[in-house]
């Protein structure tokens, strides 16, 4: 099947893949639009994968400052390349994690970030829950878990989901960009401010 020079670049216009990229992608799903966008979606998602090994030494810092003034958040979004770097696609997630970081407030970017006497805290406390509901020792210790597992999806910034597409998480989020760009994304820290706190 011929692939024409429109569908090409429509197909980039959507997905911001290359233009062999594109055509290799109409070719293999038979000029079908919609599968060729999965089909590089997915490719880039696996490349992004591969990727994980790579430093991300370049980025930016996004900001957030919510319209009543009292709650502001800066991340600092690592990537390879300062060409990325300035991407509107890799500028747009930075924002929006900063916007996300300030409307959750996220103990850490993920669960090695809580700090151990932390979780201790935690697991006391459903302890104590499981033993008030009067669960058994072998039981409590099972709910102990499954709670504690509930703690980090809440307070970690990864694992959270996104305020703006509850149906993915930030880590799905990012890694959704970083198959776009074809680079390694990560967080490498941020802040949170509230007026009073």
């Amino acid at each position: 099947m011929s692939i024409s020079a429109k569908q090409v670049m429509e197909l980039r216009e959507k997905t911001g893949a290359g233009i062999m990229d594109a055509k290799k992608a109409l070719q293999e799903t038979d000029g079908d639009m919609e599968k060729a966008i999965d089909h590089l979606r997915a490719k880039g998602a696996a490349k992004a994968a591969k990727r994980s090994d790579k430093t991300a030494n370049e980025g930016i810092i996004g900001s957030y400052v919510h319209f009543d003034d009292k709650t502001a958040a800066i991340v600092e979004v690592n990537c390879e390349t300062d060409f990325v770097a300035a991407t509107d696609d890799f500028k747009g997630l930075a924002k929006d994690l900063a916007l996300h970081i300030a409307s959750t407030d996220p103990l850490g970017i993920s669960k090695d970030e809580i700090p151990e006497d932390e979780i201790e805290r935690e697991k006391q406390v459903y302890l104590e829950q499981a033993k008030e509901e009067g669960k058994p020792e072998h039981i409590a210790e099972k709910i102990v878990e499954g709670r504690l597992q509930k703690f980090f999806k809440e307070n970690t910034l990864l694992a959270q989901p996104f305020v703006k597409d509850p149906d993915k998480t930030i880590e799905q989020l990012i890694t959704e960009v970083s198959a776009k760009t074809g680079e390694k994304i990560e967080v490498a820290r941020f802040a949170r401010f509230k007026i009073g706190e």
